[in-house]
């Protein structure tokens, strides 16, 4: 298999100091040894697979270029910081699941999905395969505390995609004369967030089963101009589309799986890095809440019952996202992260991840037009949200060429989780037949 090795770009220096997002994510990991705080995404790709050995070849080439994975967190629980790992070997971390014939593809990527990071890693790679001749996939997962979803996208490109930049919105550089009111809308902003984690409002959807343990992945796509479209014919995004979906499907999944929903919050994770912070350690990302308007109106009209519901469904949902998307909101929540010491970010993230609080996590990520491995060519990307204890399910939504593809990630034993793609697409349908769309 042929191997290129990449341009280098710029990184940060070694012995980076663990950031505070990081040290609540290990704090969490030594609170409750029995969860799993890893995340990461599977690429699907076409063509011969590539062995084992030249798989681990290829990536240790590519390895230099991202010294957040050959590194390792240092000094104990006081003092964290990332340095070089002397005893990294990339054998360890890259192995492979092999199907046994077509029937098995499923098994095999399940495999790959639950199979524990090997001892005192932080990352893994698994190469699936066996299930065709001319079809394999690469499972990338990652401790949280090494990596957010904007990392990890990062980390994509540098190993299978062809280096475009990140496609998402950053602050501009803020100046010194406005910092006054950049401090007094962080502080709103924080206030106004924990207030929300303090004050639980109505009954919360209970879990409906014993977990497994077992994480299963279900995907569905959409083509991307689609999302975007309709949300810029209202003023919003693609993932304002996204968000309205997943409320327009839940109530659908409620009737069909027989999972009560008196309400549902998501956790909507937001990328605060600077425009200078393109390579980081670690997490620079802030975790808000949002309720799904699972009803369009007074008695949770559908689309079967009201043919506008879809679109006023995407209007309450772009309410609620409007002041994330302007500029003063995403600087208050660049500062927040930046200067929020180490006990409060831990406070608020146990608070945001508590299912008191929120039910499902909800994430979305431009990742890149397209992508390769050797002479073979990525044909899909599924993202793997955390999935967070007590929640119902994580969904992730990735951008990768032309298409947009919702990853419902959840335990095993959820009643009829495997239909929440199809009823996503059904409500992203709905949207896209709505007059004024």
């Amino acid at each position: 298999m042929p191997v290129t090795p990449p341009s280098a770009p710029s990184v940060p220096a070694p012995r980076h100091p663990a950031h505070a997002v990081d040290r609540a994510f290990l704090s969490m990991e030594r609170r409750h040894p029995d969860v799993r705080w890893d995340a990461g995404g599977v690429a699907y790709l076409s063509g011969p697979p590539p062995s084992l050995a030249d798989l681990r070849t290829y990536l240790g080439l590519r390895l230099p270029h991202l010294p957040l994975l050959t590194s390792r967190v240092e000094g104990g629980s006081r003092r964290p910081r990332w340095r070089p790992d002397a005893d990294f070997a990339v054998d360890r971390q890259v192995q492979e699941v092999v199907a046994d014939g077509p029937g098995e593809w499923d098994a095999a990527l399940n495999l790959a999905l639950n199979a524990p990071l090997a001892p005192g890693a932080y990352w893994g790679v698994w190469l699936i395969h066996g299930h065709a001749p001319d079809e394999y996939a690469v499972c990338y997962r990652f401790h949280h505390a090494c990596q957010d979803g904007a990392a990890a996208a990062m980390t994509f490109r540098a190993l299978l995609g062809e280096g475009e930049p990140s496609a998402r919105p950053v602050p501009n550089q803020g100046r010194r004369a406005g910092l006054p009111r950049r401090v007094g809308t962080a502080l709103g902003l924080t206030a106004k967030f924990v207030a929300g984690s303090l004050v639980v409002r109505g009954a919360r959807p209970a879990i409906p089963f014993e977990p497994t343990g077992e994480r299963r992945l279900w995907r569905g796509r959409v083509p991307a101009d689609t999302l975007r479209r309709i949300g810029a014919a209202r003023g919003g995004s693609a993932h304002d589309v996204h968000l309205a979906a997943l409320a327009g499907a839940l109530p659908a999944w409620s009737e069909r799986s027989g999972v009560p929903l008196p309400r549902v919050t998501a956790l909507v994770p937001i990328d605060a890095r600077r425009p200078d912070e393109e390579q980081t350690w670690g997490n620079r990302c802030f975790a808000v809440p949002l309720e799904l308007p699972l009803g369009a109106g007074p008695g949770r009209a559908d689309a079967s019952e009201d043919g506008d519901a879809p679109l006023r469904r995407l209007d309450r949902v772009m309410a609620r996202t409007r002041k994330l998307r302007g500029e003063a909101w995403r600087q208050a929540i660049q500062d927040v992260v930046r200067f929020m010491p180490n006990r409060p970010t831990e406070w608020y993230m146990r608070s945001m991840f508590s299912p008191r609080v929120t039910d499902v996590m909800a994430t979305s990520m431009p990742l890149a037009d397209k992508g390769s491995l050797g002479d073979t060519q990525v044909t899909g990307i599924a993202l793997l949200p955390l999935l967070v204890p007590g929640h119902l399910f994580a969904v992730g939504l990735s951008f990768f060429g032309g298409w947009a593809e919702a990853s419902f990630v959840a335990d095993r034993a959820l009643p009829l989780g495997e239909l929440l793609p199809e009823l996503w697409e059904e409500a992203v349908g709905a949207m896209a037949q709505t007059p004024q769309a």
